[in-house]
């Protein structure tokens, strides 16, 4: 027997269950919508449990809620780093794009100007559709055969075709002003961010005794200044992955997005599991030398070719002595022996050691295009 109610003064009948177009079919759906709702969430919790494993993440022994700290802004009170401070890096490095986009506008380019750097492109090709669709669909440079089929179909000589495919392909290129732009931008950043990086570390007992980097790790409380420092580096590195597509291109390009996306995996990473202090040495070590190749990027631009040498060679040697030297058997001798030795290995310590070797062969392969470069030069005469 169906049960019945009585509302409004009228007499309902409940339906029998069915699984249709009709009738109770409805309710059946919402069952079955609740079942997979259920379903979901129980997915979605498991995906949290597993992605954010105590055991992966932190030394045996330690929760997540004894790193919980205290309430409040990043810094105040007793204050660990927790995974949802670095979404602030997000908005932070939007506001970095749009700072850099008003620096080339109202700062970079009329010191360009004021070094007699022309706002002027190159030389435009003679608009032809014939040549435009083999520059853009079959070849950049064509070939002797090519070039003598062009010649009969335009009735035109072949050096001017030469030449005209020489000025298609000088156009795309960016402008002296762009480059200067773009590393006068880098240079500044990289130069303001290396000297707060020293100041801050300079009065920090890590910064002269590495093992202060694990005593009492991981309840090493999280300062306001080291806060801003992390976070800064991070948004910054996060606008250059954006902007990397839309800035010029060059040879390294598959070089530099594998080290952006190693930087980028570094600072989150070591923020997480508040390895801050030694991922400060990283970052100050790699702010080193970076400033010293756009100043000689700038030099060159503004053909300063005694000043471009003086600052490619101390790049160079400032490079080398901090990467193959310096980071080897400072950082890596603290992240893989010194950490080994009083806190242990555990999941994401291989983790974190794996991305910062994988910086040391970036350093490899980097110092051995500055040494070719800088012998290119020594034949040369320039670099």
């Amino acid at each position: 027997v169906r049960p019945r109610w009585r509302v409004m003064g009228r007499c309902w009948r409940a339906a029998p269950p069915r699984c249709g177009l009709g009738g109770g079919g409805l309710s059946c759906g919402r069952r079955e919508g609740g079942r997979g709702g259920r379903r979901r969430k129980m997915a979605a919790a498991a995906l949290r449990a597993w992605l954010w494993n105590e055991r992966f993440w932190l030394p045996h022994n330690v929760t997540w809620a004894d790193l919980a700290g205290e309430p409040g802004p990043p810094g105040s009170g007793l204050q660990y780093p927790r995974a949802g401070h670095v979404l602030s890096a997000f908005p932070l490095a939007l506001g970095i794009f749009a700072v850099r986009l008003l620096f080339e506008r109202f700062i970079a380019k009329p010191c360009a100007i004021n070094l007699g750097i022309q706002d002027s492109g190159p030389h435009r090709a003679q608009p032809n559709a014939i040549l435009e669709k083999v520059f853009t669909s079959i070849t950049k440079s064509p070939d002797g055969r090519r070039l003598e089929g062009l010649s009969k179909q335009l009735d035109w000589d072949v050096r001017k075709i030469q030449r005209w495919f020489r000025h298609r392909r000088n156009q795309d290129k960016p402008t002296t002003l762009t480059k200067f732009c773009e590393s006068m931008w880098r240079f500044t950043f990289y130069l303001s961010i290396f000297f707060y990086g020293i100041r801050f570390l300079w009065t920090a007992p890590w910064f002269w005794d590495t093992r202060q980097c694990w005593y009492n790790y991981p309840f090493q409380p999280l300062t306001s200044r080291l806060y801003y420092y992390y976070i800064l580096e991070l948004a910054f590195y996060w606008s250059l992955m954006f902007s990397q597509f839309t800035d010029i291109k060059r040879k390294d390009f598959l070089i530099m997005f594998v080290h952006h996306l190693a930087t980028i995996g570094l600072i989150t990473f070591s923020y997480m599991n508040n390895m801050v202090r030694v991922g400060t040495l990283v970052l100050c070590l790699h702010d080193a030398s970076d400033f010293l190749l756009e100043a000689a990027k700038l030099a060159n631009y503004a053909k300063y070719q005694r000043l471009c040498d003086a600052f490619f060679m101390l790049f160079g040697v400032v490079f080398i002595v901090t990467r193959l030297g310096i980071y080897p058997f400072w950082i890596l001798n603290t992240t893989l022996f010194e950490s080994w030795e009083l806190i242990g290995p555990y999941p994401s310590w291989w983790l974190f050691n794996g991305l910062l070797i994988t910086l040391q062969v970036l350093h490899v392969i980097w110092s051995y295009l500055i040494i070719r470069t800088a012998y290119k030069a020594l034949v040369r005469g320039k670099v």
